[in-house]
């Protein structure tokens, strides 16, 4: 039997937040399945626990290059432009897989994907707090996040919802994919389900809104626990961890009971995935993203009803049928969201693009799943 050739593939990936995990997780996967990936990362160096999350055949390349949230005057472009030129030509990708946005508008030889996993305009807009966008900076920022939406061969979203509100801010010309992240299954654990409740993200975050948790969380008899950074002190009722390895956050998962996201803005949500993974009962923000994912599979309550959100942790942690039900639930559904079908969507996007352009043959891109 004839094996498809082996895809060479350029990765770019932050390593701040979720991006690392589904990069790590994807590109190791890519391997996995026969491919050759190079991973650039962008902003801070990987970190050795970040390292050790990936698989020993990804080629890992430091760039030290700013992020584009971080340097939205693009001070660092031209830094990028040569240095991502250079690596393209030495290992010649078959595709580029962007997991950010102005780089697209770099003379790549190689067809290019964008992957949107968020964007400042979608946070401000969520987060409500639109007023420093119009300053001349993050006017420039837009323009850049429009321009490589529109130059890449085909723009990829987590999920519709995520889609249409990228839809909404640039109105991207090139054909859009729907491609939902994925998981690998969370290894056997001989952990029991404790009497405690676990949530990640950055408190100084308003996107992830844990100052209402930590209200709720003030009349609770279960424990609620943090995982993330933070530069405050600890707030009633709530007990902060620090940021956590990959690792160190599954084996929390693993104990606890209750998995909450109360986010104002999610375009996907990696954590809540894995926690469903880890047999999480699921409390969520009611957000068009969640519902989309999670619909039928978790408890969901508007992202500032305070008194809802503590109602509905009391009531499902002394509830313990309805609570496994939920548990069972949110792991069915995590079914649907797994690495391996990533992977194969990946995988079929990468081929339908460079036998596109092999063949200059423009065209609509089918959702992928």
């Amino acid at each position: 039997m004839n094996r498809q050739p082996q895809i060479r593939i350029l990765m770019s990936a932050d390593t701040v937040g979720g991006v690392w995990t589904y990069a790590a997780g994807l590109s190791s996967a890519l391997v996995a399945s026969g491919a050759d990936v190079t991973l650039v990362t962008m902003g801070p160096r990987a970190r050795p626990d970040q390292r050790a999350s990936l698989s020993g055949s990804v080629h890992l390349i430091d760039s030290d290059l700013a992020l584009e949230w971080q340097d939205p005057e693009a001070a660092d472009l031209g830094h990028a432009r040569e240095l991502l030129g250079a690596i393209e030509r030495r290992i010649k990708p078959d595709i580029v897989h962007l997991n950010g946005y102005r780089e697209a508008t770099f003379d790549w030889h190689a067809p290019v994907i964008v992957v949107a996993h968020s964007c400042v305009n979608s946070w401000a807009m969520a987060c409500n707090d639109r007023a420093f966008l119009s300053e001349p900076m993050w006017r420039h920022y837009t323009k850049l996040v429009a321009a490589g939406l529109d130059h890449a061969d085909v723009w990829v979203s987590p999920t519709r919802a995520f889609g249409d509100v990228v839809c909404d801010l640039y109105q991207p010309r090139s054909p859009r994919a729907v491609i939902r992240n994925g998981a690998a299954p969370a290894a056997p654990s001989s952990a029991a389900k404790e009497d405690l409740i676990l949530t990640a993200g950055r408190m100084w975050d308003t996107a992830k809104n844990l100052s209402l948790l930590a209200e709720a969380a003030k009349d609770l008899d279960w424990p609620v626990l943090v995982a993330g950074t933070t530069a405050q002190k600890p707030a009633c009722g709530i007990e902060l961890l620090g940021e956590l390895s990959h690792s160190e956050l599954a084996a929390r998962m693993q104990c606890a009971a209750i998995f909450v996201s109360p986010a104002r803005y999610e375009p996907f949500g990696l954590s809540v995935l894995e926690a469903a993974l880890a047999g999480c009962a699921l409390v969520l923000s009611d957000i068009p993203s969640f519902r989309e994912l999670w619909d039928g599979a978790a408890l969901f309550v508007a992202a500032d009803d305070v008194h809802g959100l503590r109602a509905a942790l009391t009531n499902l942690a002394i509830d313990t049928s309805r609570r496994t039900r939920l548990q069972r639930a949110a792991f069915a559904r995590a079914q649907r969201y797994s690495l391996k079908q990533a992977t194969a969507a990946y995988l079929r996007l990468y081929r339908s693009i460079i036998s596109r352009r092999s063949m200059a043959k423009p065209g609509a891109v089918e959702v992928c799943a």
